[in-house]
């Protein structure tokens, strides 16, 4: 059986209206949107009527409904009594039934005399309850809300099936089992609920709301202007037709609604409804049956238009009965009444319980302390997150029903912690995009200066007379000037023109000495002044590191050039000069050691023989 209530998260919204109108806390928000946990939705369609987005739809029966019809089988159309408030756009209730028959029923019968069948069950057991007291189980959401969350009750349930399913056996009994049944009514629980019952010749083939009759009627062009009168099949019911409102299945048999001297509490709406079960459970002294529907009585049932009003629906359906019995043929119901009294229309249930754990108090204490809501003055409960205290969301937290984000002070204090960690975010992103600002000036400033220091350097490159060339350890050029360019011939200088200063070049292609540069690459020592013959000019090499092992520079001069053979003749005629200067000096030097040694020598010499000379004149 497929899910009953879907949900679209692409329009989710996250409002939490669904989770706040769930009386079955079938909703939790998960990925980002609600989600329906299908195995404890009791199928009320609250969630669908309060989405103001339409994320949320009930599983439609029409194709199934349509596949019958056109399958050729006998149909019966069971309509519930709320019609009358519902189709009011239609103005004759016989051009209503006379479009069902258009649509391929083969008969269309009213659910209100199966609410004559099962009120008259209803007045037997509340007379003879012997003590024990009922809760009614013609309300689909209901019988689902007792065997989920309070199976204790389920003794407590009436064993009474739903008007809809008496209809259908009588439908069954009066035209034959092989007649398919389609029961047309405003609830959308009764969609799961008729399979629940339907263990026993399938009596319900398929359920449709009024809405999703309208839209048959409108896909296949059926209007009250297209058809003609027509009645509906017997059985006729006869106050059963009050059934859709509150206290209206009671009234049918005269079961008095007074406050003195009644039995039954007879109640409606999602807050009543879970109050007096609630209260029935609990409190000794209640002493009373309960007749209940979930919602605001069927007439305003999930599967009416939207916008509908309870009070002017309320009061169609009465005139419907009203006029319905103006004519009515008393003698001929009870015969009906008769000749069907015999049906099973008992009912059993079953426990589905979906009651989850209840937490320790230190667990809901923990939540409560992570919600930030420690003090009891704080556990009070907006009722946004759709819980009506603090504390009954944190159960329903360790249950795994909640997460923290559903809390709406818990976001709202975290929205204002990450406002101020926002805050102080774009603060320091405001100084980091200033720093960066200045940073970034300074950078254009550096990148300009050395783009002019790059200019200036490549102005002057291009100023020598010799090649320049700087490589990087791949032996790939860096930077070339103009003369080194011309030195490689015709084939280099258009390569310059389309990529300046041969930038990326290989330098191998381009030298066949390229081995130098590899050389004081891996060595780091320079080599000065290295004369190397190609082809018919000798060149003069020097190759020095400018970033040992990552980047090397070559000066490189052709010495057969005339500027550059002129130059280099006096250069190194200069160089010879002053080699020969040098030598010049030094022999100077050592003649003029050699001269004074002799001239003190020939003094030495010449003192001696004057000395010699006057002792021999002595003599004499």
């Amino acid at each position: 059986m497929r899910q009953l209530i879907l949900t679209d998260k692409d329009k989710c919204n996250l409002s939490y209206t669904c989770i706040r109108v769930c009386p079955a806390k079938a909703i939790k928000i998960e990925d980002g949107h609600s989600q329906i946990i299908a195995s404890r939705c009791i199928g009320c369609g609250h969630c669908v009527t309060v989405c103001a987005q339409n994320a949320i739809s009930y599983r439609t029966e029409k194709e199934m409904t349509m596949d019958m019809i056109n399958s050729g089988a006998k149909m019966a159309a069971l309509c519930d009594p709320a019609i009358a408030g519902e189709f009011t756009d239609i103005a004759d209730y016989r051009k209503f039934v006379a479009m069902l028959r258009e649509l391929g029923f083969t008969f269309v019968n009213e659910v209100a005399f199966g609410a004559d069948l099962v009120a008259i069950k209803y007045e037997n057991l509340f007379h003879n309850f012997q003590g024990k007291y009922y809760i009614s189980a013609k309300c689909p959401a209901t019988v689902g809300y007792v065997e989920k969350y309070h199976p204790e009750l389920i003794e407590n349930l009436a064993p009474i099936v739903p008007p809809y399913i008496a209809m259908a056996k009588v439908v069954k009994k009066k035209y034959g089992n092989d007649v398919k049944t389609v029961y047309i009514t405003a609830c959308t629980s009764a969609k799961d609920d008729a399979r629940t019952i339907n263990n026993e010749n399938r009596k319900i083939d398929a359920v449709i709301t009024f809405t999703e009759l309208r839209e048959l009627f409108n896909s296949n062009n059926i209007s009250e202007k297209s058809v003609k009168f027509s009645e509906f099949d017997p059985p006729f019911g006869r106050k059963g037709g009050l059934f859709p409102i509150s206290h209206g299945l009671l009234q049918a048999v005269g079961i008095n609604p007074g406050l003195l001297d009644s039995s039954v509490i007879i109640t409606e709406g999602r807050t009543n409804f879970l109050q007096s079960i609630e209260e029935f459970k609990n409190e000794e002294r209640l002493n009373q049956h309960i007749d209940i529907f979930y919602c605001k009585g069927c007439i305003m049932g999930p599967g009416t238009s939207p916008g509908g009003k309870k009070f002017t629906r309320r009061t169609q359906v009465i005139d419907y009965v009203a006029k319905r019995l103006n004519n009515f043929d008393h003698k001929q119901w009870e015969k009906d009444v008769e000749e069907f009294s015999a049906l099973d229309l008992s009912r059993t249930f079953k426990s589905k319980d979906m009651r989850l754990p209840v937490p320790t108090e230190e667990q809901i204490q923990s939540v409560l302390q992570e919600m930030g809501k420690s003090k009891a003055e704080d556990q009070l409960g907006c009722g946004a997150c759709g819980y009506p205290t603090c504390r009954d969301f944190a159960v329903a937290h360790v249950q795994g029903l909640t997460n923290y984000e559903m809390c709406y002070t818990y976001s709202i204090k975290n929205l204002h912690t990450y406002i101020n960690k926002l805050n102080s975010a774009n603060e320091k992103l405001r100084r980091i995009q200033e720093a960066l600002k200045k940073s970034e000036e300074k950078a254009r400033a550096e990148e300009q200066a050395a783009r002019e220091a790059a200019e200036t350097v490549t102005t002057m490159l291009n100023k020598l007379r010799a090649g320049v060339v700087l490589v990087d350890e791949n032996l790939k050029v860096i930077e070339s000037n103009r003369k080194f360019v011309s030195m490689l011939g015709e084939d280099a200088k258009v390569i310059d023109e389309m990529i300046p200063g041969l930038k990326g070049a290989d330098l191998r292609t381009l030298l066949p000495f390229a081995r130098l540069f590899e050389t004081v690459l891996h060595s780091g020592e320079d080599i000065p002044n290295r004369d190397v013959e190609v082809g018919d000019s000798i060149l003069n090499i020097s190759v020095f590191t400018i970033r040992k092992n990552k980047i090397v520079g070559g000066i490189i001069r052709d010495l057969t050039a005339p500027e550059v053979r002129r130059e280099e003749v006096i250069t190194r005629a200069r160089n010879v000069i002053r080699d020969n200067l040098k030598t010049v000096q030094q022999i100077a030097f050592l003649l003029g050691e050699s001269a004074a040694k002799t001239e003190k020598t020939l003094n030495s010499i010449i003192e001696a023989q004057k000395l010699g000379e006057s002792e021999h004149g002595q003599g004499k």
